[in-house]
C-alpha cells in the first residue's frame, strides 16, 4: 500500500482563509461557516499558489460543473490504488461527437480541471488531451510524483509517442480543436516529464473517478 503523503489544505472561504498544513486545521476553519470553499494539494508551492488563484480557478474548475462528483466506489479499500493521485477521462457523445475531458483527484472526488465540450471530437482525442493537460499542469506546479490514471491505452501510447494518430477529419467545426492537439503535440515534444502515467483497472477497480457517468 502506498505511503500517506503530506496534504496541505487550501481555505478560500471561511472563518480565516489561508492555508493549513492538517485537515484538523481545515475543517475548525470551515465547519459552521455558510457555502465554505476548499481544498486539499499534495504539496505547499501548490497550495498556496491556488490560495493566490482563487477559488474560482481550482473549485470545480470555474466550471458550471460541480466541485466534485459523486463517489462511485470506496477506492480506499483497493490497496493497489494510489489515493494521493489523479485521475482524467473523456467522453464523446457521439463519433465524432461533442467532446470533453476532465481530471478528478482521487482522493476526494475534487475536479481539477474540466474542458469541452468541443465540437467534432472523439473520446482518443479527448482522452490524450486531457493526460497532457495534467502533465502541464504538475510541470507548472513542480509536483513530478503525482501519478496520473488513464483508461485509454490508445491515450498512453500518443502521449508516449508524442503524436497522435488521429483519424478524425479536420473541418471547419472542429479547428479550435485540432489547435489543442498541435499544441498538446508541441508541448511534449518541447518538455519531459516524471509524472507516472498508469493504466486504471477497471474490471477490478470499477469506472475510473474521472469518468463522467454517461455509459
Amino acid at each position: 500500500m502506498a505511503s500517506k503523503k503530506k496534504k496541505f489544505y487550501v481555505v478560500w472561504k471561511g472563518h480565516c482563509p489561508g492555508v493549513y498544513t492538517n485537515w484538523a486545521d481545515c475543517q475548525e476553519q470551515t465547519r459552521g461557516y455558510p457555502n465554505a470553499k476548499f481544498k486539499s494539494f499534495p504539496s505547499r508551492p501548490a497550495a498556496e499558489q491556488a490560495y493566490r488563484d482563487g477559488a474560482e480557478m481550482h473549485y470545480g474548475s470555474g466550471s458550471k460543473a460541480s466541485g466534485k462528483l459523486a463517489p462511485r466506489r470506496h477506492y480506499r479499500d483497493i490497496p493497489e490504488i494510489d489515493q494521493y493521485s489523479l485521475s482524467v477521462d473523456a467522453a464523446c457523445s457521439g463519433n465524432p461527437g461533442n467532446m470533453e475531458y476532465q481530471a478528478v483527484w482521487i482522493e476526494h472526488g475534487d475536479v481539477l480541471f474540466k474542458k469541452g465540450p468541443f465540437t467534432m471530437g472523439t473520446n482518443n482525442v479527448g482522452e490524450f488531451l486531457a493526460l497532457v493537460h495534467a502533465l502541464a499542469y504538475f510541470h507548472q506546479t513542480g509536483e513530478h510524483d503525482v501519478t496520473i490514471y488513464t483508461d485509454s491505452r490508445t491515450a498512453m501510447a500518443w502521449v508516449r509517442n508524442k503524436k497522435t494518430k488521429t483519424q478524425l477529419k479536420k473541418t471547419a467545426r472542429n479547428v479550435v480543436l485540432f489547435d489543442l492537439i498541435r499544441r498538446a503535440e508541441a508541448w511534449l515534444q518541447t518538455h519531459t516529464y516524471r509524472n507516472p502515467i498508469v493504466k486504471w483497472d477497471t474490471k477490478n477497480w470499477g469506472e475510473i473517478p474521472a469518468d463522467f457517468g454517461r455509459k
